[in-house]
């Protein structure tokens, strides 16, 4: 039967089911396959919090959306275009995530009483509006996998765990999608299981097949190559960019970097991914605690390294005394928080942007520290790289925030020429005769850094103050007020290498959006939306948040009105207010969700509508 084929502009698809259904895998295949058929991708999965629980439950559900184009995009997508739930616990949770009429792939062997009660339903959701609403494919999908499989020695169990790849090849034949990757990928990923190699593969081809095959569904669709600038890509996700970032800082400055951390979500991917470069000179410390993984790295900066800390916001507040440490001492060191939901443990898989006053104040005493923010997966590399950079420059200790949105979706990036990068630089003391610990540099304010055994550098270090110029132990009241006053200046100073401003859309109007982190997708794209329907809106997105850009108080002062959303109750919001008093409308979601475009869209009309 010949089946008709559609091109589309773009495309949007959701896997979710248990932990153990594989979404998050074959969501990362038709990721990685739709970037090597040339198109713009955005990702978000969406991890359960309860690492163990009960199967078929609504607490155990894992998705991973996709959204792929023949266009530049910024986002995963709102809803779905098509969503393939495993069980009905996923179709339960997910199911609000699906456009009206979207495809609904459902596998039908998992929607037995005994599951229907685990997601809360009292009755088949497919008897009811479902299959008015939504393009429903009730599909056997364990059953036909195990058809499939028939000739090979697996178990029925074991079997049934390559019903996620059946699920694939159904996807791929929808939207017309290369196997060939995935192919490779299976060879690679299961070399010392050959078993399964020909399990998945056949279960792949089996539901490519079946689409091809089935009444059920008669049309395919197309998505056609975005155009991008020239150069070399590779997909990448925001704790993937930190690593290669921090890596490539370090090989720019000619150090060693060091690298102190403790396991926590959604922060752990960096610690695995450096401890893969080895062979860059990278030491990766997996310490028995957060304080423990700062120390070191505080230590280790001491000794000359460009020296990191990884973690998220629980531990980002175990650390605070230790970076106060840092502060008092004038040592680079490159401290990552990748947000999360809380407070306390909070919704540890879900995202957020709720640390960004402890970033700034969550130290005791003065103690000022520049704050960076990621925007997105591909500008992780260039913000802790700049990060980097200001640590070394101007002997501070910096923060750099990502999120779980941030850190765990994938979107291309086009790798940078190494001669292209920032010049990076360790200005380290050697004379023995003009050295002063606590004499400072004029432009930046930074002291000199003197390496352990550099005959004729002794200084004192560690937590009391230090008197100006000499570094010795000082309880004089005024030369604290001093050194405050010396340490807070030289943050300052850091607003000078921060370059202009840039505004989207024009510089001056109705309404300015103002932004910083992880939404920045669908910031962008809701402010596209409504300047392409005639609103006189833009966007700002910050990434220095301490110290703010020195042009900012004037961008603001040109616009009526001046909108800030966060994925928070209000953080940054209360800090543009405090520093330019102005009367600035706060735009918070905090669900562990990142913004929809459409959420956005709305509350722009709204603002504008009393506006006007």
């Amino acid at each position: 039967m010949k089946k008709q084929r559609q091109i589309i502009g773009d495309a949007t698809i959701l896997f979710a089911g248990d932990s153990g259904d594989g979404a998050q895998t074959v969501g990362a295949q038709l990721t990685h396959t739709s970037a090597i058929a040339g198109n713009d991708v955005s990702t978000l999965p969406d991890y359960p919090a309860e690492i163990r629980a009960p199967a078929g439950s609504l607490a155990g559900v894992s998705g991973f959306q996709l959204h792929f184009s023949s266009k530049e995009i910024h986002t995963p997508g709102d809803l779905s275009d098509v969503l393939v739930a495993f069980n009905p616990a996923a179709l339960k949770i997910s199911l609000s995530r699906l456009k009206p009429n979207g495809i609904l792939i459902l596998n039908l062997d998992n929607f037995g009483q005994r599951n229907l009660k685990l997601a809360g339903y009292n009755e088949d959701p497919l008897e009811g509006e479902i299959r008015n609403k939504y393009q429903a494919f009730p599909v056997e999908l364990t059953r036909l996998t195990r058809d499939a499989l028939v000739e090979t020695n697996l178990s029925n169990k074991e079997k049934d765990l390559c019903k996620n790849f059946f699920a694939l090849g159904l996807v791929f034949w929808l939207y017309n999608r290369p196997m060939d990757y995935t192919l490779k990928w299976i060879e690679s990923k299961f070399a010392s299981k050959p078993q399964f190699i020909e399990a998945n593969i056949l279960a792949l081809k089996g539901g490519y097949a079946y689409a091809e095959a089935t009444e059920q569904i008669a049309v395919s669709y197309e998505v056609e190559s975005a155009k991008f600038s020239r150069g070399t890509y590779r997909n990448v996700t925001g704790n993937l960019g930190t690593a290669l970032g921090l890596i490539a800082a370090a090989q720019q400055a000619d150090l060693q970097l060091v690298y102190g951390s403790y396991p926590i979500t959604p922060a752990s991917d960096i610690l695995h991914e450096l401890a893969r470069y080895k062979n860059f000179g990278v030491k990766t410390l997996q310490m028995e605690d957060e304080i423990a993984a700062v120390c070191a790295a505080i230590g280790s900066a001491f000794s000359g390294a460009l020296a990191a800390t990884g973690t998220s916001g629980p531990g980002f507040a175990l650390k605070g005394e230790a970076i106060g440490l840092a502060v008092m001492t004038e040592l680079p060191l490159v401290v990552l928080n990748i947000q999360r939901a809380g407070p306390s443990t909070g919704m540890p898989t879900k995202t957020e942007q709720a640390d960004l006053l402890q970033a700034l104040y969550g130290r005791n005493g003065e103690s000022p520290i520049p704050v960076l923010a990621a925007s997105r997966p591909s500008d992780c590399f260039d913000t802790v790289y700049e990060a980097a950079k200001i640590a070394l420059k101007y002997m501070t200790p910096v923060v750099f925030l990502s999120d779980g949105y941030v850190a765990n979706g994938a979107e291309p990036w086009l790798i940078p020429e190494v001669s292209d990068l920032p010049t990076i630089s360790a200005n380290f003391a050697t004379d023995p005769d003009s050295f002063l610990p606590y004499q400072r540099a004029p432009e930046t304010g930074s002291r000199p850094w003197a390496v352990p055994g550099t005959v004729g550098l002794e200084h004192r270090i560690g937590g009391l103050e230090k008197s100006d110029l000499t570094g010795d132990i000082s309880y004089d009241p005024e030369n604290h007020e001093k050194m405050s006053y010396l340490r807070a200046q030289k943050i300052a100073n850091i607003a000078n290498d921060i370059p202009r401003t840039d505004v989207f859309g024009s510089d001056s109007g109705n309404l300015l959006v103002i932004g910083w982190g992880g939404t920045y997708g669908a910031l962008r794209t809701a402010v596209s939306n409504q300047r392409n329907a005639g609103a006189s809106v833009s966007h700002l997105h910050l990434r220095f948040l301490n110290p703010l850009p020195n042009d900012l108080s004037s961008i603001i002062q040109n616009f009526e009105r001046v909108m800030i959303a966060e994925l928070n109750l209000g953080q940054l919001n209360k800090i543009i207010r405090s520093e330019y008093l102005v009367d600035t409308i706060a735009y918070n979601k905090i669900q562990g969700q990142p913004f929809q475009v459409t959420e956005v869209e709305t509350k722009i009309e709204e603002v504008l509508k009393v506006e006007n």
